[in-house]
C-alpha cells in the first residue's frame, strides 16, 4: 500500500442532478461505460453479454435488502427513526427467527427527542393488529442498541417486512415508495440480510441473465450483507485513519468447488460487495491453517510482496478447511479495505455503479482501473450517466 494515499485527490464534483433519485423503467435499459484496457464505449445494459469474454465466469451477491427503516411516532408528535444495522449476539438468520424479542445495533434519526421511554408503533401483519415496542438498552460512538418486543408469535422477520421501510440511501432525498420494494432489490435477491442493496446487480433481469448462455458464461452466487458503513464518508485525509466497517459474508462450499472449476477463467465480480468477499475468500485460504474466519482492514498488506500460494491452492485449503470442520458453508466477516497498491487475487473484471468522492468504493475502483478511474468519471459526467444506487453502470477490463 502506497502510504501516501490522501483522500482529497480521489474527490471530483459531483452535481445534485447526477445523483439517480428514481431507477429507470426497466431495469437493462440503463446506460452501460464499457471500459476495456484504456478505451471507452457506450453501451446499453441490455448489451452486456457483447462485453463479456465467452467463457467466462459471473460471481453475484445474493443478499436480500430488509426492511431495516422503522418510523416511531411519540405522543407528542415527534417522529423517530430507527435504522436497524446488525443483530447483537446472534447470526441474522436466529434474529429473522426470533418470536418475542431481538436486541439490534441501530441508528436513530431525531435521537435528541427520545429520552428513556419505550416507544410503540402499531401495524397489522395479515390485517391482524400488532405493537412493537422499542427500548433502548444501551449506546456507543455508532449508535445504540435497541430491544424490540411484540406479540402474536410472528417471526422478526415478518415484523420488520410490515413494520419497517425500505432504506434507500441518503442521498436519495425523497420518500420511499411501494416500488422501491422491488426495485431497490435485484432479481435474484435470496437472503435476506442487507441494509443496502449490491447496486451493480439491480441491472440485471432474467432475459440478461438467461443471454449469458449464449457465450457459454456461467455464474454463481455469494452472500455478503451490505452495512450502512457501505455510505460512512472519508473523514481523514489520511486513508489509515479510516475505520472500515466489517461485513458478515456466507459462501457455500458448492460455490467454492465451482470457483475452483472455473478459475482458468476470467473471473467477473459483480459489485464491490463480491469483490471484497471473493478477494477475502483468497486470504481466508491463505489464513486457513490457522482457522481464520475474519479478515482486518489492513492485514493482509503485510503479505503482499512475499511468496504466497497461488489462487486455486489457497481455495483448495477452504475447502479442506470446511471438510475438517464437517460444514458446507464458511461464515465469515471481513472489514478488508481495497486500495491502490492492493494486488487483485480473485478478480480479473468488475462490473460496478459509480461511486461517491472521496469514498472506500471509489478507492476500490481506482486499485483496480489505476489512474485511468478518472478518465472513467469524466467520461461519465460528460456523457450524461446517472451515478450512485439508482444510476448506471461500468463493466471494467484492465490494462494488464
Amino acid at each position: 500500500m502506497d502510504e501516501r494515499i490522501n483522500i482529497e485527490e480521489y474527490n471530483y464534483d459531483l452535481p445534485d442532478d447526477r445523483i439517480a433519485q428514481k431507477p429507470l423503467p426497466e431495469r437493462a435499459s440503463s446506460k452501460l461505460l464499457f471500459y476495456n484496457k484504456g478505451n471507452i464505449a457506450e453501451k446499453v445494459f441490455k448489451e452486456i453479454n457483447e462485453c463479456l469474454p465467452n467463457n467466462s465466469f459471473l460471481i453475484f451477491n445474493n443478499t436480500k435488502v430488509i426492511n431495516a427503516r422503522i418510523f416511531f411516532k411519540k405522543a407528542t408528535g415527534a417522529k423517530i427513526e430507527i435504522f436497524c444495522l446488525e443483530p447483537i449476539g446472534i447470526g441474522i438468520e436466529k434474529a429473522f427467527e426470533s418470536r418475542d424479542e431481538s436486541e439490534w445495533n441501530c441508528l436513530v434519526g431525531n435521537a435528541s427527542k427520545w429520552r428513556d421511554e419505550i416507544l410503540v408503533k402499531d401495524f397489522t401483519i395479515d390485517n391482524r393488529a400488532v405493537k412493537l415496542y422499542a427500548e433502548k438498552t444501551g449506546k456507543d460512538t455508532d449508535g445504540f442498541s435497541i430491544k424490540f418486543k411484540w406479540e402474536g408469535g410472528y417471526s422478526f422477520s415478518e415484523v420488520m417486512s410490515n413494520a419497517g421501510t425500505t432504506p434507500l440511501p441518503p442521498y436519495i432525498k425523497r420518500k420511499t415508495e411501494i416500488s422501491d420494494g422491488e426495485r431497490y432489490q435485484t432479481v435474484f435477491a435470496e437472503t435476506e440480510g442487507s441494509v443496502a442493496a449490491p447496486t451493480a446487480g439491480l441491472h440485471f433481469t432474467e432475459d440478461v441473465l438467461n443471454g449469458l448462455k449464449g457465450k457459454n458464461i456461467c455464474y454463481d452466487f455469494i452472500t455478503l450483507n451490505v452495512g450502512a458503513g457501505t455510505f460512512k464518508p472519508m473523514k481523514t485525509h489520511d486513508v489509515y485513519e479510516h475505520r472500515m466497517h466489517k461485513e458478515v459474508f456466507t459462501v457455500r462450499k458448492s460455490f467454492l468447488e465451482t470457483l475452483l472449476n472455473n478459475m482458468h477463467k476470467k473471473k467477473i465480480a459483480i459489485g464491490t460487495t463480491s469483490v471484497r468477499t471473493l478477494e477475502s475468500l483468497y486470504w481466508l485460504g491463505v489464513f486457513a491453517e490457522k482457522d481464520k474466519l475474519d479478515i482486518e482492514q489492513w492485514e493482509v498488506y503485510d503479505f503482499m510482496n512475499k511468496d504466497l500460494p497461488e489462487p486455486e491452492q489457497a481455495i483448495i485449503n477452504l475447502i479442506s478447511s470446511l471438510e475438517k470442520r464437517g460444514t458446507d458453508a464458511l461464515e465469515g466477516r471481513t472489514n478488508l479495505m481495497i486500495v491502490p497498491g492492493y494486488k487483485f487475487k480473485l478478480v480479473d473484471i468488475l462490473v460496478t455503479n459509480f461511486h461517491l468522492p472521496s469514498s472506500t468504493l471509489l478507492l476500490l475502483v481506482s486499485a483496480f482501473t489505476g489512474p485511468d478511474w478518472k478518465k472513467i468519471y469524466e467520461y461519465a459526467l460528460k456523457n450524461d450517466f446517472r451515478f450512485l444506487s439508482y444510476g448506471d453502470s461500468s463493466i471494467i477490463i484492465p490494462k494488464v
